[in-house]
């Protein structure tokens, strides 16, 4: 039988963040510069495209990789609320695979005792504590799971991520600044990059404390550190290599990989969950 906890808390959230279909995005919207293979169709193997400093070019509209619905425990519930899928990540942090989405990486996460205490609190509260279906803005870490597309915008100096989810962004300065000594915490935190060839080098801090990385309710803490490593290996894929090191809630670093696929002749649609929100009246401990 499965686990009441965890279905409540997928279902609560994958409610607060139904995912808008790609066909109700702005219309008759054409995706310039586009590969084309001989036939005429978009060649997402091409090679990725370059800025004018001949650094890898990651601008366009993405969409995380997901299970289908049908295949979850959310299915449980119907999948109005799902309709492309639960993106790999969003249940499980640990999870880099679609056959991992819902129990996670066969190695556990390496929890310090009392975060592992936590997220099984958590758990057992069925979601009712989860900042998602309260619309509260998701973590760096996270945000790369998202239902929503998201846009990254380049240049030189920064390379910006826009979330359709809550009309979120995130900026990790190209610029040579340093991280700051003493941060104000924020559920995304401070973000620099740096090129290590065609990969873009990210690290990141300066986050609030009790944060949560996943409907698991795995936690991050305002001691983390990450380090992402983003490339597009061609036109039509993204890959992030994620690394947690975060001492207070785990004993020692760990890695997950999340890719997107490139979303064409489509823009971002606003989406503000909380207006008209109704699932935290319903998301009560049992």
């Amino acid at each position: 039988m499965r686990p009441r906890t965890t279905i409540v808390n997928l279902a609560a959230v994958t409610l607060a963040l139904a995912s808008v279909p790609l066909s109700a995005q702005w219309p008759e919207v054409k995706t310039k510069r586009v590969p084309l293979t001989r036939d005429g169709k978009p060649n997402l193997t091409a090679p990725a495209p370059k800025l004018a400093n001949g650094k890898t070019d990651f601008a366009g509209v993405w969409l995380s990789a997901k299970v289908p619905c049908e295949q979850t425990q959310a299915a449980d519930f119907g999948c109005n609320d799902a309709p492309e899928g639960i993106p790999i990540g969003f249940i499980d942090v640990s999870a880099s695979r679609a056959e991992e989405l819902e129990r996670g990486a066969k190695e556990p996460l390496p929890y310090q005792p009392w975060a592992q205490a936590l997220a099984k609190q958590r758990m057992a509260g069925n979601g009712k504590d989860s900042p998602t279906p309260r619309c509260l803005p998701m973590p760096s870490v996270a945000h790369w799971n998202s239902f929503h597309p998201q846009k990254l915008v380049q240049t030189e100096e920064a390379l910006i991520i826009l979330d359709e989810y809550m009309d979120q962004y995130r900026q990790i300065f190209l610029d040579g600044r340093p991280l700051p000594k003493d941060p104000f915490p924020y559920f995304k935190g401070y973000s620099v990059g740096r090129w290590d060839g065609e990969v873009l080098v990210v690290d990141t801090m300066g986050f609030k404390d009790g944060i949560w990385l996943d409907a698991k309710g795995n936690p991050l803490t305002d001691q983390a550190r990450t380090v992402e490593r983003i490339r597009r290996p061609n036109y039509g894929n993204l890959e992030i290599q994620i690394t947690v090191d975060d001492p207070k809630a785990y004993t020692k670093p760990w890695t997950v990989t999340r890719n997107l696929k490139i979303a064409l002749d489509t823009e971002l649609f606003e989406y503000i969950c909380n207006e008209n929100e109704k699932d935290v009246a319903h998301m009560a401990a049992k």
